[in-house]
């Protein structure tokens, strides 16, 4: 790997685990010009490298009422366009929060939020399984997260009841 490619291999990694690192701090810890930061910064959003910037938030510790969901899709993919023009009309609805083009026994995986189970369930009948091409669903409940995009969510608590 060239050093070039190194370094930018280092300054995503360093921005994607921590996006609320300065040009300064990241100029520090990789011996760079602020100015050259700055430069790489604009050019990787520009050419769609950098998509956006997220805080990642542990609803569960706050009052909001949500359900997670993976759903599964089995698709008849299209002619010329494979899966593409179905993925196009699943991530366009707004419950959609990721959408992976998977291999195995199904095609597409779809985590959606909603307020309720009843409102997914709903999203899953109403609006993705009488779409065109979409053969079979499968819908799972995420009950607990314990890590996402890398982050642990807090020790897990450990039930003695069954211990002598």
């Amino acid at each position: 790997m060239s050093e070039n490619k190194k370094n930018d291999f280092e300054f995503l990694t360093l921005l994607e685990n921590d996006a609320r690192l300065t040009p300064e701090q990241l100029s520090t810890m990789l011996d760079k010009d602020v100015g050259d930061i700055s430069e790489m910064m604009t050019a990787y959003e520009r050419d769609g490298v950098i998509l956006g910037y997220k805080t990642l938030i542990d609803w569960d510790k706050t009052d909001r009422e949500y359900v997670t969901a993976l759903i599964e899709l089995k698709v008849a993919p299209q002619r010329d366009r494979g899966f593409d023009r179905v993925a196009e009309k699943i991530y366009n609805y707004p419950e959609v929060k990721s959408l992976y083009l998977m291999s195995g026994s199904f095609d597409l995986a779809v985590f959606i939020e909603g307020r309720t189970m009843k409102e997914v369930a709903y999203f899953v009948a109403q609006k993705l399984a009488p779409m065109e091409y979409i053969v079979a669903t499968a819908t799972h409940f995420v009950l607990r997260k314990y890590k996402d995009k890398g982050v642990v969510y807090g020790p897990c608590e450990i039930d003695e009841r069954g211990t002598l």
